[in-house]
């Protein structure tokens, strides 16, 4: 592979504070929100890297980083033996100045002695919070091929979606000619006249043409320091910068539905959507392709248990996803995310619901459309998602769904 005599940094921005996920986003960064039953959002970011044979690996953390910091130290270390294999978090440490990480490009620039302190000829930057699956091998192969001086990943979406997003303008061999935020009429990608280039937000540098535009930017005051916004719209011109087809990216075991799946949860009802997808008998996003696995931490808990309850019921779930260390005793479960040792107890119906870790289901419990952050009590008798005036009382219920979500400890009232 022309790739693999590379030597390949990665930097994973996971700083990202995640408003519009609040609750969820209360008391953690975006990137360390549970996702699927037992992950974390970021989980999926690293597993591409680390299936992708790229072992060296800074994460930069901003926002209420304590879970996702151990998260990683729980999840994700390597053996102190082999130097260049480290998954690092490292903190907004304000080594440039004062502030904080003011956008994606200065989040890079304010580590910049990490990539001038390295051997490493390009610079992988990431994102931390989407849900996908991709071989930055055959990007970076593709890098190599065009001689380019920066790759942007690139996914094709419906001309008409086109208008909300960061659009790549391309010519035939995929040479950027134009980058437009939210444009009125974007272009076509040549050749495909119902489609454009959409930015998934992940850039391949090589090390001297990053270091030298991050000065660039730095000295720039009116420049809000992002890649997206200031540095890529400028660049095309005086360098070789290309989009790389993610749609063409292969990857063994995936389903046709999965090929060019990429989700950005940052929404409520985006995040509760691809966690229901999971749940189906054919997702979109299948968990279950051991040629790519998504790897995460591993507690040690006992395996999921269904079991009968003193009154003879019968605990089941249907068209669910159980986590390790549930007890489900006489409840029932349908169409449920349900996370690490949770319990469901008697005449208690979950429905269309995520529960994440250490949830308790007190009896004849009725829940449906609801989120339950983790070590959440629900009392016996409660019903969520049948009443949503009174739910809106109650609870914070999102705007765009109608889900319910109960924060991270939040106490019922007993």
């Amino acid at each position: 592979m022309t790739g693999s005599v590379k030597k390949v940094l990665g930097m994973i921005l996971a700083g990202g504070e995640g408003s519009r996920l609040y609750p969820l986003t209360q008391q953690r960064a975006k990137p360390a929100v549970p996702f699927g039953g037992k992950y974390r959002l970021i989980d999926f970011a690293l597993s591409n890297f680390i299936n992708s044979r790229i072992f060296s690996i800074y994460v930069l953390t901003q926002f209420k980083s304590q879970s996702l910091t151990e998260h990683l130290q729980e999840s994700w270390r390597f053996s102190s033996i082999l130097r260049d294999h480290f998954i690092l978090p490292f903190p907004a440490q304000q080594r440039t100045g004062n502030s904080w990480y003011r956008g994606t490009a200065d989040a890079i620039y304010q580590n910049i002695n990490l990539i001038e302190d390295s051997d490493f000829d390009i610079i992988a930057i990431f994102g931390a919070d989407h849900i996908y699956r991709m071989d930055l091998q055959q990007m970076i192969d593709f890098h190599v091929r065009k001689r380019a001086d920066v790759t942007i990943s690139a996914l094709p979406v419906p001309l008409k979606n086109a208008s909300s997003l960061g659009v790549i303008q391309v010519q035939e061999k995929q040479r950027v000619t134009g980058f437009k935020e939210k444009p009125k009429r974007p272009k076509p990608i040549p050749g495909r006249p119902k489609e454009a280039f959409a930015s998934m937000g992940n850039y391949l540098f090589n090390k001297a043409v990053l270091i030298e535009l991050l000065y660039e930017d730095a000295a720039d005051v009116e420049s809000s320091h992002d890649f997206g916004k200031d540095i890529l719209p400028r660049i095309f011109n005086k360098s070789r910068v290309f989009a790389y087809d993610f749609r063409r990216n292969h990857i063994s075991g995936l389903t046709k539905k999965e090929i060019g799946y990429w989700r950005d949860v940052g929404t409520i009802k985006a995040f509760w959507e691809a966690n229901m997808d999971l749940r189906n008998v054919k997702p979109e996003f299948n968990l279950y392709n051991k040629k790519w696995p998504i790897k995460t931490a591993n507690y040690g808990t006992p395996p999921a248990k269904f079991v009968f309850n003193e009154d003879g019921r019968r605990g089941q779930a249907i068209d669910s996803i159980v986590a390790e260390g549930s007890i489900i005793s006489g409840g029932i479960v349908q169409k449920s995310v349900i996370g690490r040792d949770v319990s469901i107890d008697s005449g208690a119906v979950v429905i269309n619901s995520l529960l994440m870790d250490r949830v308790k289901i007190g009896k004849n419990c009725k829940i449906n459309m609801a989120i339950i952050d983790k070590d959440v009590e629900v009392p016996p008798c409660t019903t969520l998602g049948y009443n949503l005036e009174q739910d809106r009382n109650r609870f914070f219920v999102d705007d765009e769904s109608n889900i319910i979500i109960i924060p991270k400890g939040f106490k019922f009232p007993h």
